[in-house]
Formats: structure tokens, sequence, C-alpha cells
């Protein structure tokens, strides 16, 4: 398996630009998964996020990637980004993609890959709601 990309950053995330980086010669099949910003949660008004991470975030998501690719052996490629900063609706906040041979690996490897990320990845968003409260996700 081929790391293309782990990122932790305040930079824009291209989806298209990721999926472009996990095309592979053996590679028939390509998912990406896109977390954008959006404008509720739990039937809130969301005017906007903001995203803050571990100072090791990225060192951190780097070896996420490579345990779990120890578990994924059948992937050609990944890359896996996640934004941190002030975002507004519509911002792409995380993206991964990954390439396999066939689409059930690509499918089920993105699936578990994005579930690892949120489960384990230090980074903590800070919802900003239409009636001028906030709360913090993730945060223990």
């Amino acid at each position: 398996m081929r790391v293309a990309a782990t990122t932790v950053s305040a930079g824009v995330i291209d989806p298209a630009g990721f999926q472009a980086l996990v095309v592979e010669p053996g590679g028939g099949a390509v998912v990406v998964f896109t977390g954008v910003v959006r404008d509720n949660d739990s039937g809130r008004a969301v005017t906007g996020l903001q995203y803050e991470a571990h100072p090791d975030a990225a060192a951190m998501l780097a070896s996420l990637v490579e345990a779990w690719g120890a578990k994924h052996s059948d992937i050609c490629a990944v890359a896996v980004a996640h934004r941190v900063g002030a975002l507004a609706i519509g911002d792409v906040a995380f993206c991964a993609a990954v390439s396999s041979a066939h689409r059930a690996a690509a499918f089920s490897a993105c699936a578990d890959l994005v579930d690892l990320v949120k489960a384990e990845l230090p980074v903590w968003k800070r919802q900003q709601f239409a009636d001028g409260s906030f709360e913090w996700v993730g945060v223990a």
C-alpha cells in the first residue's frame, strides 16, 4: 500500500486532488469520502465551525493510517486529510480516498478509515449556532 498523503492543516482540501493522488495502475476502484460542514446539527442551525487539533495530530494521523493499512492489504493507495481552523458552511472538513483492485474492498476500507480517524484523531470541533451559542464536540 502506498500512502499518498496524510495531512492535518488549515489548507483547503480538494477532493478531486485527493482522488487523483490514489489512482494506481492496479486500482480498478477509487472511493472518496468527503465530510462537508453542514448548516444544522440535531435540529439547531449551525453558522460555522472551528476545528482545533493536538500539536501531534499530523504524526498521529500518519500512524493511524499505517496501522489501518496493515489490516487492509488489498488497498493500493490511500490519502486522508483533516482541516483545522475556521470553516464555513459547505467547506470540506475531511477527505479520505482509497484505491483497490475491486470496489467492495475500496468501499469497506474507506468506511473503516473514516471511522478510525473520527474515533482516534485528536481533533475537536467548536460549533457556532445561529442563536449565538456554541458547543465543543469530541472533547472528553
